[in-house]
């Protein structure tokens, strides 16, 4: 790595281009919860405080292949499939930092940057370099298949396009690159090593999932909502009191824990370019009381939530939202369930 720095300086070419080298996540010693993150203390001076160095000294960024698929794969009794999918869910509560995860891959990202921070290399950046599910595996390789797959992908595509960090750096500028462009049927191992592509070698697809903004527009996981797998919801009241709901809706509720920027951030998009109904939560208007950011931004991401028919995805706003099952009530105002 230094060798191809110094090159790249004799050229000019060391501001253009960075140099850096990939770690699997298998390199931490503890990667759960996030904030106990921790490099393998082997590699701890040899490896990881030199090459942190560099990269910070060359203005560079740590490479990370990040698989929540093989975590669940051997964990698939205690992580739930959504919650590894990026659909809605409860989310996992950090208990070392308090924080609320809702997806797998921000919470292992997260305990990549506990390890770094623990060796005080904050200011390094991180890019995720590979990242991928399989669409087909051997009968013991739980998770893998193609709905799964095709899933993960178009949630990820969705998760990486509406910008934001994650929960431990709201602030981070995520750079994600999915692994594989097409299967590699010629591959050892087992099956699901031969089925990471979005394309067979015939160039046919394997599955179909958008790639730009615009496409995410018409895309929903065919996730099926019914028993049997279907979507998670939480059932514990938020706060401001509930009131039971006895026709099976659910609702879109802020995540506090989220912090004031990222609820900030995304009620403004809702109400905004989301195209969200917040005209009730002006001054003056029926549910402007309790006039607190986590009440408006519940009525907000409920009012976007229930506009796009509860789709799957429609309720993740970078984390700052979750669904519940119980109606929700901020003093006197109860968040509508449909328009």
């Amino acid at each position: 790595m230094k060798n191809l720095h110094t090159a790249l300086v004799k050229f000019n070419l060391h501001n253009q281009v960075k140099v850096s080298s990939p770690i699997a996540l298998s390199a931490l010693q503890n990667s759960f919860p996030s904030s106990a993150g921790s490099f393998r203390p082997e590699f701890v001076e040899p490896v990881f405080k030199p090459m942190l160095e560099f990269l910070r000294q060359t203005g560079s960024y740590l490479m990370v292949n990040i698989y929540p698929f093989f975590a669940y794969e051997t964990n698939a009794d205690v992580i739930p499939l959504d919650y590894a999918l990026f659909r809605e869910n409860p989310g996992v509560a950090d208990s070392g930092n308090g924080l609320r995860y809702f997806s797998l891959f921000d919470a292992q990202i997260d305990a990549v940057f506990a390890a770094m921070s623990a060796l005080k290399y904050d200011d390094v950046g991180v890019v995720v370099t590979e990242t991928g599910w399989p669409s087909k595996g051997d009968q013991s390789e739980t998770g893998a298949s193609m709905e799964n797959a095709a899933a993960y992908n178009g949630n990820l595509v969705r998760r990486v396009l509406s910008g934001g960090g994650t929960p431990l750096r709201p602030k981070a500028d995520l750079t994600v690159y999915l692994f594989a462009l097409f299967n590699e049927d010629k591959k050892n191992g087992p099956t699901s090593e031969r089925n990471f592509g979005l394309f067979y070698p015939n160039e046919e697809k394997v599955y179909d999932i958008p790639f730009t903004v615009e496409g995410l527009k018409h895309y929903h996981d065919t996730h099926s909502r019914s028993s049997g797998g279907g979507q998670r919801t939480v059932t514990s009241p938020v706060r401001g009191g509930v009131s039971k709901s006895g026709a099976g809706n659910t609702w879109c509720v802020a995540n506090a824990g989220a912090g004031k920027e990222r609820l900030q951030a995304a009620l403004d998009y809702a109400c905004g370019e989301g195209g969200a109904n917040c005209q009730p939560i002006q001054p003056g208007d029926a549910c402007y009381s309790p006039n607190t950011l986590e009440a408006h931004a519940s009525y907000a991401f409920n009012s976007y939530y229930q506009k796009k028919g509860r789709a799957g995805g429609s309720c993740y706003f970078g984390g700052a939202s979750y669904i519940v099952s119980e109606q929700p009530k901020y003093g006197k105002c109860e968040l509508p369930t449909g328009y």
